[in-house]
């Protein structure tokens, strides 16, 4: 059986207790034994290294260097991880080891909480099958991101809430290889309801499994 780990903490506005319980329950769904942790500690454990699929939920959180080094290595070994929004994609900013691994870093969200378009860009690709553009009401990632992404959807931001960026192309959802690793992220999903889109929902779903080893 697959093993997955969901380790969750961090900012308390991004719930991330009722996330957790949602994509456990997701992986189980899936035939995943999930197992659940609170604190980064966990990613010092060398048991990591025998999981399948790690998904990190830790917004503006720390992590120890050496619990960062055995995470990448995890990765780099084969292991699995898979994250969404700033439970990952803004999870621990004084790491540059974590932020390797994951291919991208949060810096803004202009307007907040705002209707956007998430544009498709990759339908051919499995995660993405079937799946057109769609509207999303949520914060609109601004994001510095790894070239080496292979992006399978994009949102435009409109110059709005903040005009010198007008235009610009963001990545939405990505997945890369981190040595032997797959790694996906969505930025979707500031808080547990969101996961009730059918688009991100599927989006997410089917980015956990394409991880998983």
């Amino acid at each position: 059986m697959k093993k997955a780990l969901i380790v969750w903490g961090g900012w308390e506005g991004h719930e991330p207790e009722r996330c957790a319980g949602v994509i456990r329950d997701m992986l189980r769904q899936d035939g995943f034994d999930v197992a659940l942790a609170g604190s980064t500690t966990a990613f010092a454990d060398p048991a990591i290294h025998d999981l399948s699929l790690i998904v990190p939920i830790m917004t503006m959180s720390k992590i120890e260097r050496e619990e960062a080094r055995n995470l990448a290595a995890a990765v780099e070994s084969g292991v699995g991880l898979a994250g969404y929004h700033g439970g990952t994609g803004d999870a621990f900013r004084d790491s540059v080891d974590y932020q390797f691994i994951i291919g991208g870093q949060w810096v803004a969200h202009p307007g907040d909480i705002i209707d956007y378009t998430v544009n498709v860009t990759r339908p051919d690709d499995a995660i993405m099958a079937g799946i057109a553009d769609f509207p999303y009401t949520s914060e609109q990632y601004y994001m510095h991101v790894d070239p080496s992404n292979e992006v399978l959807a994009t949102t435009t931001f409109s110059g709005v809430h903040a005009w010198w960026i007008d235009g610009v192309v963001m990545p939405v959802v990505w997945k890369r290889r981190y040595g032997h690793g797959r790694v996906f992220y969505s930025s979707l999903g500031h808080v547990a309801k969101e996961f009730d889109v059918p688009e991100m929902r599927t989006i997410f779903r089917r980015g956990l499994n394409w991880a998983a080893r």
